[in-house]
């Protein structure tokens, strides 16, 4: 299990990109949603020992990861937000030549090891292919065969799905809920879709703090017959934004299709009570900063429960 106290990370400024961050994270899944800015980005390049906190502690199966960057290096594979290829190079080339940096060895020669790692993210029918000519979601694919190589303890994958089509972000999620079966993926990303289908439990940050650490199931049953849903004018439409918590809006057929959070469970006039969403969560939680009513995960209870994604129709 990985396990973070009191992480914090100021930069010069000052600013605190991370103000004490407690988390458990257990074997599976585990997402950890938050807006653009909200210090993600600062916390897994912490946890990829690419960057030094301003002061905490973390510890992978019981071992201290801050007082020995070897042990990261060992157990850890790491997909950033912007991953840099050679484009000229062909995949399986990049791929090797990934492995050679990372010190990876293996009993029969990184040319085998490089085409089994192809085959595991289907990528062997574009092997000799320019990485130039590879779609996003052949690009992330790619990363993830690097990030998987010496069969890593720890996966971490930073916003894995910006910028991929609908066919390619399903594959991903594929190749990631497989990745989970036997080690901890840890999961950043500001798709709340993402972890409604992926991961069966998150953690959710807003400036640099956890405001909930949670389920799906437990994040929707907390908003249970307080989110409701009405057309609305969009001449009515800034007024209603002033007075009341809306979570999303969709324009139907010239009109405002709104939802709402009421908490006290009074529809407003023209309002109908509609089945709350993971969206309404996120999005109350960015409002409030806490989501009342919401059952948090009892970590002892859930560390020993095996992880499988929970896919919406």
């Amino acid at each position: 299990m990985l396990s973070i106290r009191g992480l914090v990370k100021v930069y010069p400024g000052p600013v605190a990109a991370l103000q004490g961050i407690d988390l458990d994270v257990p074997t599976g899944m585990f997402g950890l949603l938050g807006p653009n800015g909200a210090g993600k980005s600062t916390f897994m390049r912490i946890l990829a020992g690419l960057l030094e906190p301003t002061s905490g502690t973390i510890t992978l199966d019981g071992k201290n990861v801050l007082a020995d960057p070897t042990l990261v290096r060992r157990t850890l594979g790491y997909l950033p937000q912007d991953f840099g290829f050679y484009p000229h190079l062909s995949g399986e080339q990049m791929l090797q030549h990934l492995l050679v940096l990372k010190g990876v060895t293996a009993p029969q020669g990184l040319g085998k090891l490089t085409a089994e790692l192809l085959e595991r993210v289907n990528l062997t029918f574009a092997a000799k292919r320019a990485v130039k000519s590879y779609s996003g979601g052949m690009r992330q694919r790619l990363g993830i065969a690097q990030a998987i190589a010496g069969n890593p303890r720890l996966v971490i994958v930073d916003e894995p799905t910006a910028g991929l089509d609908p066919e390619e972000r399903l594959r991903f999620y594929h190749l990631l809920t497989e990745l989970a079966e036997d080690r901890t993926v840890l999961l950043s990303t500001h798709i709340v879709d993402d972890v409604a289908v992926l991961c069966p439990q998150f953690a959710v940050i807003r400036g640099g703090r956890l405001v909930a650490r949670t389920t799906p199931r437990s994040a929707r049953a907390a908003l249970q017959g307080r989110i409701f849903e009405g057309l609305v004018s969009s001449a009515d439409l800034p007024e209603l934004r002033a007075t009341r918590a809306v979570t999303q809006t969709l324009l139907v057929e010239g009109r405002q299709r709104v939802r709402l959070y009421e908490p006290d469970g009074a529809a407003p006039a023209g309002f109908e009570p509609v089945a709350p969403s993971l969206e309404d969560a996120y999005l109350v939680l960015m409002r409030l900063g806490e989501l009342p009513g919401a059952e948090a995960i009892d970590a002892t209870a859930e560390r020993s429960a095996p992880a499988t994604a929970e896919v919406r129709p």
